[in-house]
């Protein structure tokens, strides 16, 4: 089991549109379990289904989804529980924002890296399609920004790793910071 595992911890994955987080943080939820860790998921697309759905993809309404979320997780590890998050976060401000109100708990934050291209390649949905096409406004990396990370130390490069070399790292990573915290 992982040290100090009692304590909760939010682990925040954040990435392009079809980059992988949502399939790594189950994965990531799956091994956690399996160390007797109680993890709860929140997923951006998820939870703009519910406690999210009045928000649209503004700067704005996405600074409000980061910050909802944010706080969900922050009440969330308060009670023992690792959170998975699993969202877009395009922008160093919300990334920013992020670290800012998970002050009290231990944040573990991991650059889900893709290139637009295999993004739009994975895009099941169709979603970059209909960007492209101007049928979807503020798409991240279509029509609204999103910023590479300036520092690349926890990046998990979903292009070069299949989902269980992936979610290996993304244990170390969560796995090495917790025992060196």
């Amino acid at each position: 089991m992982l040290e100090n595992s009692r304590n909760g911890k939010v682990v925040w994955l954040y990435g392009r549109p079809c980059s992988g987080k949502s399939t790594l943080s189950s994965y990531i939820s799956e091994a956690l379990i399996k160390e007797g860790i109680p993890v709860i998921v929140l997923d951006g697309d998820e939870l703009r289904h519910g406690i999210n759905s009045d928000l649209g993809y503004s700067l704005n309404d996405r600074l409000e989804n980061i910050r909802r979320a944010s706080e969900i997780a922050k009440l969330m590890a308060k009670q023992g529980f690792w959170i998975i998050c699993s969202f877009v976060t395009p922008t160093r401000e919300l990334r920013d924002l992020v670290s800012t109100i998970n002050t009290e708990s231990e944040l573990i934050v991991i650059y889900i890296h893709a290139t637009l291209e295999v993004c739009v390649k994975r895009d099941v949905k169709g979603q970059y399609f209909e960007a492209k096409k101007q049928n979807i406004s503020n798409f991240t990396g279509i029509s609204s920004p999103f910023e590479e990370p300036v520092l690349f130390n926890k990046a998990i490069n979903t292009v070069e790793l299949n989902i269980l070399e992936a979610t290996e790292k993304c244990m170390e990573l969560i796995m090495h910071k917790s025992t060196s915290a």
